[in-house]
């Protein structure tokens, strides 16, 4: 099977500026846990319930912030044509739960764990190990 086939083609995105409020907003209203930010169509990074969690552990002031304040830049990122399995490997390597798909570096979709975890029991331990890996 490959990502292609499982993927969600309806990505919800924001940009680098966007109000971090109005990025929590969005994510609430479309009950996701990611956004992928995007500027001139290309992937800059992406902002997680994590990033946003740390940021509040760290200031309580969220209203002044930008998505840009708190996204992650470095973003992995796999193809259409990849195996469910190489994403799988890929998430575990990286310690994500989510994969923006992109074909001729257009952002074409999203997989996630849960996503994978619906459709593929047999991958469920390493998916298993990923879930319950312990962040600092």
């Amino acid at each position: 099977m490959f990502v292609e086939e499982v993927m969600n083609k309806k990505v919800i995105t924001t940009e680098p500026e966007t109000n971090l409020r109005d990025a929590i907003t969005s994510m609430t209203d479309n009950h996701i846990g990611s956004l992928v930010v995007v500027k001139n169509k290309k992937i800059v990074g992406i902002i997680t319930e994590r990033d946003i969690l740390i940021t509040c552990a760290k200031s309580g002031h969220i209203d002044d912030m930008k998505v840009e304040d708190v996204m992650t830049y470095s973003v992995v990122t796999v193809k259409p044509d990849y195996t469910i399995e190489k994403a799988v490997e890929i998430m575990s390597e990286n310690k994500i739960k989510k994969l923006p798909v992109v074909k001729n570096e257009k952002l074409i979709g999203i997989i996630t764990a849960s996503d994978i975890a619906s459709i593929q029991p047999k991958i469920m331990k390493q998916l298993a190990n990923l879930l319950s890996i312990k962040f600092h």
